[in-house]
């Protein structure tokens, strides 16, 4: 089979290896789609994500979609869970796997991920699509968890006035899931045009240019002088968290999603304690496919609306400088 393996920052090289034999609770998937992640190319360009180096060649590729190519579901198109929790830990018993300290996550560390042409990952891993879902419906599910799990987090009610910081494919996916959880308004902001474009088709009330957190002043003047209820940081700047901080109002909640490019996150401090604010980071997602497949197949979310480019295997360099640029929005590797 085909493989992509990352070897250092900007050495992605592509590999002929075997195809992997399934371990007892696995089966083989072929995989269809996979998308690139800000994470992704994080370790694309720093070799690293976090306090998590590359210590080998690695497999990127963790929202992806496949068929079951071994077992009794064989040909049964799924979406996968990237992420697998011991099951025994404090964490994990108390329903937060995604906090689990030894769990399995696709393409980081030392576990390989989805970009090849076969891979085996545990059944109980696994979700069925329904019929009318293609592979890239399957693949986006795992960021509409991520945003799932973010707008959870916000404590979001009906009527809220929300902020949308960075409209990348994880913001355009938060905004939605805000729309539909009972947002009165909701405002976005973004450093590229196309993407507020985006915003603003997907149901943003107003869009502002990033300009270094000073949108924040914009955005309570939009407001009327009261600012945000939920702030959602979805960038990998803190020119967003300082936007946020400025436009939330005295008691709201900032939950923080993006990965900082410094692995640092700053603000203004005496704006915030000002302000009383709380301050919320997202661990991923936690058990939201189910959920996710509902707001896909009722036609709540558009997960299809967030996807710009779609290349096969072969084109990988081309994707991944598509990815870089932030040409689109996602971006889709087909092996």
């Amino acid at each position: 089979m085909k493989v992509l393996r990352l070897h250092s920052p900007g050495d992605v090289r592509l590999h002929e290896e075997p195809i992997p034999v399934p371990s007892e609770g696995e089966v083989l998937l072929r995989v269809s789609a996979v998308g690139l992640c800000g994470s992704d190319l994080h370790w694309l360009s720093e070799g690293a994500i976090g306090d998590a180096r590359l210590v080998k060649p690695l497999v990127l590729g963790h929202e992806f979609a496949g068929v079951i190519e071994s077992g009794e579901l064989r040909g049964q198109c799924v979406a996968v869970e990237p992420s697998v929790g011991c099951g025994r830990c404090e964490f994990c018993l108390e329903g937060n796997p995604n906090l689990c300290l030894n769990q399995r996550f696709a393409g980081h560390d030392r576990e390989d991920g989805a970009l090849r042409e076969y891979m085996a990952w545990p059944a109980h891993a696994l979700f069925p699509l329904p019929d009318s879902f293609s592979d890239i419906d399957g693949v986006m599910l795992e960021p509409l968890g991520v945003a799932i799990h973010a707008v959870d987090l916000g404590h979001l009610r009906p009527g809220m006035t929300v902020g949308v910081f960075g409209c990348g494919p994880i913001g355009l996916l938060v905004l939605q899931v805000a729309r539909i959880s009972g947002a009165a308004t909701i405002v976005a902001t973004d450093k590229l045009p196309h993407r507020l474009e985006a915003a603003a088709a997907l149901g943003a009330a107003a869009v502002f240019p990033a300009d270094g957190g000073r949108e924040g002043e914009e955005i309570v003047k939009f407001t009327g002088g009261r600012g945000v209820d939920v702030a959602f940081e979805a960038s990998d700047d803190n020119g967003a968290v300082e936007a946020a901080v400025a436009a939330a109002k005295p008691g709201a909640r900032i939950v923080l999603i993006g990965i900082p490019a410094d692995n640092r996150t700053s603000f203004t401090a005496s704006t915030a304690r000002r302000k009383g604010l709380t301050f919320v980071m997202v661990r991923r997602m936690k058990l939201t496919y189910p959920r996710a497949i509902h707001l896909v197949k009722s036609g709540l979310v558009d997960v299809r609306a967030v996807v710009s480019h779609r290349f096969p295997m072969s084109e990988f360099e081309r994707a991944i400088l598509v990815a870089r640029r932030r040409e689109g929005l996602k971006v889709i590797i087909e092996p």
